[in-house]
């Protein structure tokens, strides 16, 4: 068992109170908003289906029964719902969303530890456009994926795990060796970002191999963590231009 606990903010500026915000709004939509994952019509209504991204048009299906193969228990699949909102729209309804209580602490545990800190480096508004932004372009990266690895496009995706990764690929690119102190098994030991964060991104691209056999593997969908980091790497150059130019000059002050 290994997560991160934590990471070194002895040099951060300000009070990252959007992040605060985030981590809150996510906190609510699921407590308030979707009853605990219990209001199923709301979650299904409200999630990403690749289907109606690209199609532009609201699908509403039956219930089916479902068997699984490896327990043979059957069980009910709502259908889904329909859609008060255009369906575009899911893509950022869907990122405050979350499928059950481990999912959204293990997001909010990630973001609590590394959004504070890209926060610091852009300040609250472009921290703000840059999440929203990443997430969408994250949830894209799972709708096409879903297209051209020919999964069904009508399984609904949901959860801030998307723009959490454009999180970690900013901190990534923003704080390279920054400590992240890590719980493995009964220790907690401190290392630097790019190999804490490096292994979490190599996770993504070994696990994320398995839906090229055509399922999502563990119901994951590691195409919009393996899109968001990407996307976020790249962004974060253009978002934190005044940052990285102070610290290449810091740097170069040192030579």
């Amino acid at each position: 068992m290994v997560f991160p606990i934590g990471d070194d903010n002895r040099d951060r500026k300000i009070v990252p109170f959007i992040n605060y915000l985030l981590i809150a709004l996510n906190i609510l939509a699921y407590v308030y908003w979707q009853k605990f994952g219990q209001d199923m019509q709301v979650t299904l209504a409200y999630a990403a289906v690749p289907g109606e991204i690209l199609t532009g048009q609201d699908i509403i299906t039956d219930s089916k029964i479902i068997t699984d193969p490896y327990t043979g228990q059957r069980f009910e699949m709502p259908g889904l719902e329909a859609t008060n909102i255009p369906v575009f729209l899911t893509l950022f309804t869907s990122m405050f969303m979350h499928g059950g209580l481990a999912h959204l602490a293990g997001n909010m545990l990630y973001l609590w530890i590394f959004g504070d800190n890209v926060e610091d480096a852009l300040g609250h508004l472009k921290y703000l456009l840059f999440y929203l932004l990443c997430g969408m372009l994250a949830g894209l990266s799972h709708v096409f994926s879903t297209l051209i690895l020919g999964q069904s496009m009508l399984i609904p995706s949901l959860g801030a795990s998307g723009a959490i990764s454009a999180v970690l690929g900013a901190y990534l690119r923003l704080y390279p060796g920054k400590g992240i102190h890590l719980w493995i098994f009964f220790l907690i030991v401190t290392v630097p970002a790019f190999l804490a964060v490096g292994v979490w991104f190599a996770f993504q691209v070994v696990n994320g191999l398995g839906a090229l056999g055509g399922t999502e593997a563990g119901g994951v969908a590691y195409a919009a963590h393996i899109g968001g980091f990407i996307f976020g790497m790249l962004l974060i150059g253009m978002f934190a231009k005044e940052f990285i130019a102070h610290r290449n000059a810091s740097r170069r002050r040192w030579i």
